[in-house]
């Protein structure tokens, strides 16, 4: 597979990735917070919406036990997306190390809905996993120093993750055989608008999710 075809297939998570990464950096750059710090999270962190939660924990003063917590939870559902590919990554050479960093939400469903040569995966995921936070990484940069030097206007900007994430969740959900956690996720998330607290919701229902499909994952699975 040529690099160009690999290209080809990250431009939805480039589209997406460039204004967000922007969207951070600005925010970052508002907190007064140097430019290059951007740089250094986005290299050695990469988590987008974890990025977006430690800025705004840290502009309400959280404790340490606070951070870390709220981080985990939200971070939760990579647990499964490791787990989905454990069989794909153990046969692969020290890349996988790489690549077990590098697994975002956007990054997991595309290695999903790709269609790869088995004998070509290892090189291509992770060129496309590299190029995906090289989208991230350019992005953060350039919105903490144009922060710095430029009035600009962000809001609404930091939807674009969503808008993308429900975009590669549909096309995943298309290629699935297993839809039940879709399903359920979606759910989760209507009972979880309605019943807690706002800036609280996306944490209890990540954990309410993640315990529904930890507890039944042998149902699901066998409900195919």
């Amino acid at each position: 597979m040529k690099f160009l075809s690999i290209f080809k297939l990250t431009v939805p998570v480039l589209m997406g990735y460039i204004p967000l990464g922007m969207a951070f950096g600005l925010l970052l750059s508002k907190m007064m917070i140097p430019w290059y710090y951007a740089f250094f999270m986005s290299t050695f962190i990469f988590a987008g919406s974890g990025q977006f939660l430690a800025l705004t924990l840290f502009a309400s003063q959280a404790t340490i036990l606070e951070i870390g917590v709220a981080t985990v939870l939200l971070n939760l559902r990579h647990s499964f997306y490791g787990l989905s590919m454990i069989s794909t990554f153990k046969n692969f050479s020290w890349k996988r190390n790489y690549l077990i960093f590098g697994l975002t939400d956007e990054t997991f469903a595309l290695l999903k809905t790709s269609e790869i040569k088995e004998s070509e995966k290892e090189r291509v995921y992770l060129i496309i996993t590299a190029l995906n936070q090289s989208y991230w990484i350019i992005g953060s940069v350039i919105g903490a120093v144009l922060g710095n030097v430029l009035p600009f206007n962000y809001k609404g900007i930091e939807f674009s993750l969503t808008a993308l994430f429900v975009v590669l969740s549909i096309d995943l959900y298309e290629k699935s055989k297993l839809h039940k956690p879709f399903l359920i996720a979606i759910v989760i998330g209507f009972v979880g608008m309605l019943a807690f607290p706002s800036d609280k919701m996306l944490i209890l229902s990540l954990s309410l999710a993640a315990a529904v499909l930890i507890l039944f994952r042998r149902n699901l699975e066998d409900a195919r």
